[in-house]
């Protein structure tokens, strides 16, 4: 397939994965059950690499932090955002909250994701008291899911870039009242939505 081809293709794939997404949440509204099966539709589209080939969603140049943030697709309300990050090895976030659901799945590269138990009751809007539950590690064939409330890091490993499809009810960019929980010292702090708009296009 030419770089047209593999565009259209993957405009065409997105659009179908996406129209799933949209009849699951109307259908079941949002719980574990119903991410877990949109977390299965959409490590079906990640399974199909050669639509999110590197050269054309590249990672910053080696051993640069941060991430490339590439937008697949967003309802012009913001609904249904889906996302292509690629980070390079030894990227991490503070643990923090996303108030709409999200799911992650992996075209290539492992990211471990850090999920904690909130012990606190939460009336406290600057303090918390959160400790590790459990660990995912987001690979090809495996997935994460978040609910709206849900706390996380994450952490990318291994010794190749992470090219990863990242799906939220909201637009990152959209999202108020993102906070960080920093276990250390217990302090709740706002998360800066704004660095979270996408940051790179497609070279396609």
């Amino acid at each position: 397939m030419n770089a047209a081809d593999i565009k259209a293709a993957r405009a065409a794939a997105v659009a179908a994965a996406v129209a799933d997404v949209r009849r699951i949440e109307a259908e079941e509204g949002i719980t574990p059950a119903s991410l877990a099966r949109i977390r299965d539709r959409l490590m079906e589209l990640a399974a199909q690499q050669h639509l999110f080939p590197l050269a054309e969603f590249p990672p910053p140049p080696a051993g640069q932090k941060g991430s490339n943030r590439y937008l697949l697709h967003e309802d012009p309300d913001g609904r249904f955002a889906m996302y292509l990050n690629a980070l390079n090895p030894g990227n991490e976030t503070k643990p923090h909250d996303h108030t709409t659901w999200a799911v992650v799945v992996a075209v290539e590269g492992q990211e471990l994701n850090r999920i904690y138990r909130r012990l606190d009751d939460g009336t406290d809007p600057a303090r918390c008291q959160i400790v590790l539950d459990h660990e995912v590690m987001v690979e090809p064939g495996r997935g994460l899911c978040l609910m709206p409330d849900a706390i996380h890091s994450i952490h990318t490993t291994g010794s190749v870039p992470t090219r990863h499809i990242h799906m939220y009810g909201l637009a990152l960019e959209r999202l108020e009242g993102r906070r960080a929980y920093l276990p250390e010292t217990g302090e709740v702090l706002p998360y800066n939505r704004h660095f979270m708009k996408p940051t790179a296009q497609a070279r396609g």
